[in-house]
């Protein structure tokens, strides 16, 4: 059965990708959540820092687009070898994300966290350059979340230089 273009195997398929990312996130949650009321907290931030309720539906949104994004790349290649390198650097990228979180939050390392975010960002750049050879929308979706990253280094730099 397909719904419009999209059939329901594909459409399963986009859901699996969304959950993987969202479970991702949650991950990099446990780790961060306990810390905000406490250490993260204590922290001396930029004047920009957002409030910290602005954190979870902005991860949230980001990525429910991550996944999105990677499975029109999955769909766009029939699930075929194309797919192989695009999401492999996507599926790095995203333990990269995770271990940012254990580096800053959990381990209260916003220095060695800000490397790897450095790291993360080039990753990031790689998985959007690869994803436009296969599809333009998934390349841009990715593009808030570079965005949103870039901003959390200029927090995450600033915390270190602040404290």
């Amino acid at each position: 059965m397909k719904i419009g273009n999209i059939s329901k195997r594909d459409l399963l398929g986009g859901g699996i990708f969304v959950a993987i990312c969202e479970a991702a996130g949650a991950l990099g949650a446990y780790f961060t959540t306990p810390e905000v009321a406490t250490w993260y907290s204590t922290l001396v931030k930029p004047e920009i820092a957002p409030p910290n309720w602005v954190f979870g539906p902005v991860w949230v949104t980001l990525y429910a687009l991550m996944g999105i994004a990677a499975w029109l790349v999955w769909k766009e290649t029939n699930h075929d070898e194309r797919a192989r390198e695009p999401l492999m650097i996507f599926f790095t990228q995203l333990g990269l994300n995770i271990l940012w979180s254990a580096l800053f939050f959990y381990q209260h390392s916003p220095a060695r966290a800000f490397s790897e975010l450095v790291v993360l960002w080039l990753a990031v750049l790689l998985t959007i350059w690869l994803f436009k050879k296969v599809s333009r929308v998934a390349a841009y979706l990715l593009l808030p979340y570079l965005l949103w990253i870039t901003f959390a280094g200029y927090l995450n730099f600033f915390i270190i230089t602040l404290n």
